[in-house]
């Protein structure tokens, strides 16, 4: 008998309650999440427990992930480096440098727009836009 995972079932759970943020900002990851640090008062970490692998054309790709955890509620960010060596981990986005994932508690349309202007105000920062599920063709790159 043969067990066939669900992809489909599994990402739909994922993404339950997310909201999804690409970012143009020519910049590296760690200068990036030292700025938002810094600026916006976050706690971004490396979490290498949760780094994206991705094996492409006999090689493999390696897609870092932060992470911070607000305090007293349950809402989670995940910030996603897009590129890695010419590999893109959302290449239907190849124009964004990064992702940034809020999943947990609910987060309304004003707290995103909130949260929209205050990236954009990070030096380096060229773009910040939400990004519609639906247009996402490879979120299974994005489950860790």
């Amino acid at each position: 008998m043969k067990l066939k995972l669900n992809v489909e079932d599994m990402t739909g759970e994922f993404f339950e309650d997310t909201r999804l943020l690409g970012i143009v900002a020519p910049i590296k990851d760690y200068q990036f999440c030292w700025q938002l640090n810094n600026r916006l008062r976050f706690d971004f970490r490396k979490n290498n427990d949760i780094e994206i692998q991705l094996s492409k054309k006999n090689r493999r790709y390696f897609f870092g992930v932060y992470e911070y955890r607000e305090k007293g509620i349950s809402q989670e960010h995940f910030l996603y480096n897009n590129q890695f060596d010419g590999e893109y981990l959302l290449p239907e986005f190849k124009h964004l440098d990064f992702l940034w994932l809020l999943k947990g508690d609910v987060v309304t349309d004003e707290k995103l727009a909130q949260l929209m202007g205050c990236i954009r105000t990070v030096p380096g920062v060229q773009l910040v836009m939400e990004l519609a599920h639906d247009k996402i063709k490879n979120k299974g790159h994005l489950i860790f």
